[in-house]
């Protein structure tokens, strides 16, 4: 459970804030002027901390209950300005669709593949095969990872197994338009996992016995 003792406001109200700027594309400003059409005095920077301080959570929470993912995956890069400089998302997702992991890197190299592949594996256990594009970059770090586990992940290099990982991306590209670039990558880390963890939920990767009769914005305040 989540402690939100101290809080001015009640937990209901703080998670719907943090869930509509992870789920739909507004502003901090955006969620502070429909507050005060609801008769809420509540800042936008409040707002900001509450997304900084309980999304950790939130995704931890979420992760102790995220539904198994198939073993073939896609995996490839976007790109996600902070302080006015490119940082690179890595994401996969399986043949379904479902969301595998992600990591915000700040640069795109082996070494960061590697980070990637290493908490994909960690979360969700080694795959049978991984479609990638055609970075040098990600082979290697696959390959890496085959020799020092001895496993056996099969590695694809085929574009158009990958339209479904490049139009995922979509979705969060949307949602972080209006806030027109991150101010710092800490900030921006804990913003994109919010935003996976929304998405997970919206695909049905919520593993709950009553998910049929809860909607998506009552799966979410269940994390807490």
């Amino acid at each position: 459970m989540i402690n939100f003792k101290g809080s001015r406001f009640e937990q209901e109200i703080i998670l719907t804030n943090v869930y509509w700027y992870l789920r739909y594309a507004l502003s901090y400003r955006d969620l502070e002027e429909m507050a005060t059409d609801r008769g809420l005095e509540v800042d936008h920077s409040s707002i900001q901390r509450w997304v900084v301080k309980f999304t950790p959570k939130l995704e931890e929470s979420f992760r102790k209950k995220k539904r198994p993912v198939g073993s073939s995956w896609r995996m490839d890069e976007t790109y996600v300005k902070v302080k006015g400089k490119w940082k690179y998302l890595y994401r996969s997702v399986d043949k379904e669709g479902n969301t595998i992991d992600y990591l915000l890197t700040a640069k795109r190299n082996l070494n960061a593949a590697k980070r990637f592949f290493k908490k994909s594996i960690k979360s969700n256990g080694t795959p049978e095969k991984i479609n990638i594009d055609k970075s040098g970059s990600n082979k290697a770090a696959i390959e890496a990872i085959n020799k020092e586990n001895d496993t056996t992940i099969e590695i694809r290099q085929c574009k158009y197994l990958n339209n479904i990982i490049e139009q995922d991306h979509r979705f969060v590209k949307k949602i972080i338009r209006p806030m027109l670039g991150f101010k710092s990558f800490w900030s921006a880390s804990i913003t994109l996992a919010g935003i996976e963890v929304v998405r997970m939920i919206k695909k049905g990767q919520l593993l709950r016995q009553d998910n049929c009769t809860l909607n998506s914005y009552q799966q979410f305040l269940s994390l807490a």
